[in-house]
């Protein structure tokens, strides 16, 4: 059973719905039994329901439901697909249509919704008479937050994109992603000095309810696009605030960060929350949400292994192999391997109740394949995910995410010498050697390529591996990319400019200012 939650209330879906008007103002009739924007915007109840809204658009099919997890993994060199579904195998062939938006399109769409929301509640709650101000505060950090993470997927993704700020604008104009940027950073700013450290000890309807944003989530995110557009400096402040702040440490676990039974634990910084237990039954496929919704994932079916889920995502072979390169202390193989990959591991692997040589024994192709473990219900608990309803928090900032991206703003301000303690966090956890002792004095560069690598193994399938590649530059350097090549061969169909997603084409065919498609569609 989870912890006291968010629930995100389908009642006030109904704001997010513009109502249409006649000429004839006789026929223009209020449904009493219908709330729109002009008579919901009344209370501190109204502004809580408001924000929730604006973080149901994360629990839908086009963001954290399904699509985009895949659109930040599967470019990488640690993940492939062979899905059947042409749409979604393009994504990591680098060979995404502008014929067809699936997935991409979707996300987009969804983004937008989001950023919609946001833009209601920034615009209504300040004009709502709340006794309790602090609240209110928490309502609009809340909302900047959200706006800014969606900015952040869409400038990410998309690159040059609008950037709306109010919702009673139809058109928007396409901005530069610098531009973006910008907006992002901004609204990360606006929502820290807003949102508090958590929920424990806040007064009002929001009190003790965990998964809302924070000021760790919102620095924790302005650090990441500082780092994302090379402000190595800011990125280092707004790090060492999150660092200092008290509120996280590593789970003694790695595993920990990927199941149901320590959800919004001490690692993590936000985490989307689903659940089997709040709302319907039915999936949130986008669009207004319906009352039988529920606020269930997609992605342990979707990247599930197969007889347990479609296997429309798996690690690489390069993968697997990189987690041999440096055993533990005590000789073993990196403990993270098994917390990510199925395989059929010398002396059995458990998956769903079953062994894994046992139960692919007959198939030598999927005997000798790997599959991916991290947010699957594999304990045994489910025979399968072919119900599409996992409850599995996604942790999409983690601690130890901030301590590596720290280590890497030291490193690119010459305090390389700095650097290895913050690492070295990490890696004991895996239980792995001492980064001094084992590769004492390094040079900037070859601690970048360290990083790179302690980045790799520390977060598979969890969407930061082509970020990285494309923030470092990798693409744009023959030699990298020659060695990308070499290790995935889904590379070797990349061409300048689809380290982005197309705009999608019903954007351009309906928005009169978006005219520029990105670079190689």
């Amino acid at each position: 059973m989870k912890t006291k939650n968010i629930f995100y209330s389908l009642a006030v879906a109904s704001i997010l719905i513009a109502t249409s008007c006649v000429s004839d103002s006789d026929l223009n009739q209020t449904d009493p039994n219908f709330e729109t924007a002009d008579n919901f915007w009344q209370n501190d109840k109204d502004a809580v329901e408001g924000v929730n809204a604006v973080y149901g658009s994360l629990l839908t099919d086009g963001s954290y439901m399904r699509s985009t997890p895949l659109l930040l993994d599967l470019k990488g060199d640690g993940t492939k697909s062979n899905s059947p579904w042409g749409a979604m195998a393009n994504v990591g062939r680098f060979n995404s249509s502008v014929a067809d938006a699936s997935i991409y399109g979707w996300a987009f769409e969804t983004f937008y919704q989001g950023v919609y929301r946001a833009n209601q509640v920034i615009e209504n709650v300040p004009g709502i008479e709340m006794e309790d101000g602090e609240l209110k505060n928490r309502v609009l950090g809340q909302a900047y937050f959200l706006r800014g993470l969606y900015f952040f997927h869409l400038v990410n993704l998309f690159k040059n994109v609008p950037l709306p700020l109010l919702s009673t604008e139809i058109y928007h104009e396409q901005r530069t992603q610098e531009e973006g940027w910008e907006q992002v950073i901004t609204d990360f700013q606006v929502a820290e000095q807003l949102l508090p450290n958590n929920y424990d000890y806040v007064s009002g309807l929001d009190s003790g309810e965990v998964g809302r944003a924070t000021k760790g989530a919102a620095m924790a995110y302005l650090g990441k696009a500082y780092l994302f557009i090379g402000d190595f400096s800011a990125a280092k402040t707004a790090f060492e605030y999150v660092i200092n702040s008290g509120e996280y440490e590593l789970v003694a676990n790695y595993q920990d960060n990927f199941t149901l039974y320590n959800e919004n634990n001490q690692e993590s910084i936000f985490e989307i929350q689903f659940s089997r237990e709040a709302g319907g039954v039915d999936l949130g496929w986008g669009g207004a949400p319906a009352s039988g919704w529920g606020k269930t994932s997609a992605r342990a079916i979707t990247y599930g292994p197969p007889t347990f889920g479609f296997t429309d995502a798996q690690p690489t072979r390069i993968l697997f192999d990189d987690y041999h390169i440096e055993a533990t202390i005590d000789g073993q193989v990196d403990p993270r391997l098994d917390a990510t990959i199925f395989y059929n591991k010398p002396g059995g692997m458990m998956l769903y109740g079953v062994d894994f040589a046992t139960h692919y024994g007959a198939n030598e192709s999927y005997l000798n394949d790997l599959f991916v473990a991290k947010y699957q219900n594999s304990d045994g608990s489910r025979a399968d995910e072919y119900d599409w309803r996992s409850g599995i928090n996604e942790r999409i900032m983690r601690y130890a995410d901030v301590l590596l991206m720290y280590a890497e703003c030291l490193n690119e301000l010459g305090q390389t010498d700095v650097a290895y303690g913050y690492i070295q966090q990490v890696r004991d956890r895996a239980n792995l050697p001492d980064l001094y002792i084992t590769k004492p004095a390094m040079s900037q560069q070859q601690m970048r390529d360290q990083i790179a690598h302690e980045r790799f193994l520390e977060f598979p399938l969890e969407g930061h591996r082509f970020d990285d590649i494309r923030r470092w530059g990798w693409l744009q350097d023959s030699s990298k990319l020659e060695w990308l090549k070499s290790r995935d061969p889904e590379f070797g169909s990349y061409v300048t400019g689809r380290e982005y997603f197309p705009i999608p084409q019903a954007e351009m065919d309906n928005n009169p200012l978006v005219t520029e498609q990105n670079l190689g569609y």
